[in-house]
């Protein structure tokens, strides 16, 4: 039975009415491609995370894909991953033609464990692509001490994790050579450009690589062309790729990026209150804290579904929910029990253990900052009733 009169879905942008006007303005401008908007927010996005290079791209998948490829990374090369992901982290490393190596994660935390990727490093294994899941930063000393041992680059997919901090350092700030981190700001995430995405890292050489590559291998991008102070002759050094943001999507990010520690501050808030009124419900089990010292994003809030007491499954509870009116979500199916992925790691059931656990029994409720108390309480609501026997 439904008990809101609108539906409330799991996640919801907020973009005022400033940011509206931004857009307006570089429309009527006639500047809607990278431009210089596009490098202010470049800037401001350096200057929040503690990057000494921010470098936008069209997506988040971009940005693992140009990360991936500006390491050299290709035909032959292993790359280690978690099997806790969104497609983009494992298609990034077969786009550039090596091998996605899943290690397995940590079922308290869903974060890759340490222990894991080292016993995955092979003499083929060029770097690892930690993903912060939910926006709970991975155990990063662990996973620098690894790198640092055997050689290995390291690129953070951090799509989850604008805000978060680990032991006192927002992820995104300089970390040393070859390594690399990833945002996202699709529709869903802490911050949102439409779509879109920044890489963050201090190593210059990978930096410039990045700057070509995502503009074709062009050597200027068309602001330093077109612009009145341009000049029109550029040289194209390797074959690239079209990865760059609008200045239209920047005149969003700008906006957002002001507001981020606001939004954050109210998904904790959300996220508190499911934590209190949720805690003595049978039938689900909450997220745990991690060992380490860390600040979390909460860009989603992934409870399990306790299917063993309650008898149903997952998406049953999640047929459940939506017939009450509430949205929920997954993040993810564990990546190698989809068919594409299975081939590309040679991996099958059985093979992940704790991630397949988590794929199993994992859901999303609805978390956003425009969501009000009553939302949160509907919410609350709709999981006791789902779970009561």
């Amino acid at each position: 039975m439904k008990m809101r009169k609108e539906f409330l879905p799991f996640a919801k942008p907020s973009v005022n009415e400033a940011a509206i006007a931004d857009i307006a303005d570089s429309i009527r401008k006639g500047w809607m491609a990278m431009g210089p908007k596009t490098i202010a927010f470049e800037k401001n996005f350096a200057g929040y995370v503690g990057a000494r290079y921010a470098l936008s791209v069209n997506s988040a998948t971009a940005g693992l894909h140009c990360s991936v490829m500006s390491l050299g990374i290709g035909a032959g090369d292993e790359v280690i991953t978690t099997p806790m992901t969104f497609a983009a982290t494992v298609n990034a490393i077969i786009f550039a033609g090596a091998k996605p190596v899943l290690a397995d994660i940590d079922r308290d935390t869903l974060n890759i464990v340490p222990e894991n990727i080292e016993r995955a490093i092979t003499e083929r294994t060029k770097a690892i692509i930690p993903v912060h899941f939910a926006g709970l930063p991975c155990d990063m000393d662990k996973i620098e001490a690894l790198a640092e041992k055997y050689g290995l680059a390291i690129v953070e997919d951090a799509a989850h994790a604008l805000g978060a901090e680990y032991k006192g350092r927002r992820i995104g700030a300089d970390r040393g050579a070859r390594h690399l981190s990833v945002f996202s700001f699709h529709p869903t995430k802490n911050i949102t450009t439409g779509e879109g995405g920044m890489i963050c890292t201090e190593d210059e050489e990978l930096a410039e690589k990045i700057m070509m590559m995502r503009q074709n291998g062009m050597s200027k991008g068309a602001w330093n062309r077109y612009a009145a102070s341009g000049n029109a002759n550029y040289d194209i050094f390797f074959p690239g790729l079209k990865y760059t943001m609008m200045d239209i999507q920047a005149a969003i990010g700008n906006s957002q990026l002001a507001e981020l520690d606001a939004f954050n501050s109210r998904r904790e808030e959300i996220v508190k209150y499911y934590m209190n009124e949720l805690s003595d419900v049978r039938g689900i089990i909450l997220p745990k804290r991690a060992a380490w010292d860390y600040k979390h994003s909460w860009h989603i809030f992934t409870p399990f579904v306790d299917t063993d007491y309650l008898g149903f499954s997952r998406d049953e509870f999640m047929s459940r929910m939506k017939e009450k009116n509430i949205g929920t979500a997954l993040h993810y199916q564990a990546i190698h029990l989809f068919t594409c992925y299975g081939k590309a790691t040679g991996m099958e059931k059985g093979s992940l253990p704790e991630a397949e656990y988590v794929s199993d029994r994992i859901v999303s409720l609805p978390l956003f900052p425009s969501m009000t108390d009553e939302d949160a309480r509907d919410v609350v609501t709709a999981v006791k009733e789902v779970c009561a026997k």
